[in-house]
């Protein structure tokens, strides 16, 4: 029963011990998911920060570039319009000119367009149906008048304006950002613009590239944490291999003890069987077999002399069996409970051994019988080492119980013994009281020095 007991604790430190390693690996899956979304949510912003930051300067060279090519034009039409004759040589050959100054990548979507400061279109190279005709109330789907906002900034000096116009290059309305001058030789608006696509593009290629950069931070940190965990695990298995073959060193050992304890028991027993029991049987039968003669021989007041002396080897024969079973399982137990049995028993071993026992039993709850049982156990396990080993001159028993449950302690002032801090180690009595206390879910406790060694059991009281 002590091998299935241990067997099962054993079992049940690996599943500790597998939840331990679950336990640290968990915060560890934690720390990654963490840091995976932290990494993303940096780089989420350093992105935005970044589409910002670029944005700003691709628009500073988009304007300047804007800004020279609309002051290139507008020197073009002064220059024509300073001349003799300025009006009709700009009607004709400056137009051509401008008409023809494309510039950028999509040179559809990238011109010039001339207005009269009353809103008549002058030149549109992209859409000529209109030169000629007044567009000054001209609104977009919004409601905004474009022409005459163009013309108020020009007129104010205030160059950069953001409208929605018609692209070439695609047919659709989309966001241009203009710029336009005024010519005051001309008494003309010269401006061109610039469609916003590109902006679009920019945030898109530094979107694909932050998702890249995510993606191999990602899969970095995966990489590491799968590697911790492997580490980890490696070193559980490790750690619960080697243990378990600890464990099974001490299973073996304990197993060996258990064996070699029984045997000695059962040696103890048959040697008090032959060297007392039977022979005191052998003289009791010699004394009634003399009896008997006397008795055939006539001589009956010797015979009743050795009937009486027969009749006391029975009894001494009858008090060493009650004390062989006594030792091996007190009829008082079943009878009177733990605490009378240990009072009388804690009394035969005073008289026995002369040391002074001082016994203290409290109010004891009702106990069931395997508690009462190993507590019994335990309490002759240490008296009988106390007669063994410990040279004691006192000992204090006392059984109590408070709102924790019962307490057992039995205190000497022997000798004492060497204590390991390994509770499994020890003597085969001792793992035995270990294993009888805490198979009830109580506590052993083993204390030993010079003059004070102390056994404490203690066994609450939803086990009792």
């Amino acid at each position: 029963m002590a091998n299935s007991q241990i067997t099962a604790k054993r079992k049940a430190q690996l599943r500790v011990r597998l939840l331990v390693i679950l336990l640290a690996s968990l915060p560890l899956l934690l720390a990654v998911v963490s840091v995976v979304w932290m990494v993303g949510n940096l780089i989420t912003e350093m992105q935005a920060n970044q589409v910002l930051a670029v944005q700003s300067i691709v628009l500073q060279a988009r304007k300047d570039e804007l800004k020279h090519f609309v002051q290139a034009g507008s020197k073009v039409m002064g220059h024509y319009c300073s001349t003799d004759n300025g009006p009709i040589r700009l009607s004709r050959e400056g137009r051509e000119l401008l008409r023809h100054m494309d510039f950028g990548d999509l040179a559809d979507d990238n011109y010039f367009f001339v207005y009269t400061m009353d809103g008549v279109n002058v030149m549109h190279p992209r859409l000529p149906e209109i030169e000629g005709k007044n567009l000054w109330e001209f609104k977009d789907a919004a409601g905004h008048y474009i022409i005459q906002d163009l013309i108020e900034h020009a007129r104010a000096g205030d160059h950069f304006w953001n409208y929605v116009w018609h692209r070439p290059s695609t047919g659709q309305i989309e966001a241009k950002l203009g710029y336009v001058e005024y010519v005051p030789e001309c008494n003309l608006m010269i401006g061109t613009g610039l469609y916003l696509d590109y902006m679009k593009e920019v945030s898109a290629l530094i979107d694909k590239q932050t998702k890249d950069a995510i993606g191999r931070t990602r899969d970095r940190i995966l990489l590491i944490a799968l590697a911790s965990l492997l580490v980890v695990a490696a070193g559980g298995l490790t750690l619960n291999m080697h243990e378990q073959r600890q464990a099974n060193q001490k299973l073996r050992r304990m197993a060996q003890q258990v064996v070699e304890s029984q045997e000695a028991e059962r040696t103890r027993v048959a040697r008090d069987l032959h060297d007392g029991v039977s022979q005191w049987l052998a003289a009791t039968k010699f004394t009634f077999e003399t009896a008997r003669l006397q008795m055939q021989k006539g001589n009956l007041e010797k015979s009743i002399q050795t009937l009486s002396g027969g009749v006391e080897k029975l009894q001494s024969v009858m008090r060493y069996v009650r004390e062989m079973s006594h030792k091996l399982r007190s009829a008082m137990l079943d009878d009177a409970g733990l605490g009378p049995t240990v009072e009388q028993e804690s009394r035969e071993f005073g008289e026995r051994t002369g040391i002074q026992m001082e016994v203290h039993i409290g109010a004891t709850p009702t106990l069931s019988k395997d508690v009462e049982s190993d507590l019994y156990r335990a309490f002759q396990e240490a008296t009988r080492n106390i007669e063994k080993h410990a040279a004691a001159t006192r000992v204090h028993i006392s059984i109590e119980q408070d709102k924790a449950g019962l307490w057992m302690r039995i205190h000497d002032n022997g000798v004492g013994a060497p204590v390991t801090s390994d509770k499994h180690k020890g003597g085969i009595g001792l793992i035995n009281m270990r294993e009888r206390i805490e198979r009830h879910g109580g506590e052993f406790e083993f204390q030993s020095t010079p003059g004070d060694t102390r056994v404490t059991a203690f066994i609450p009281h939803n086990h009792l």
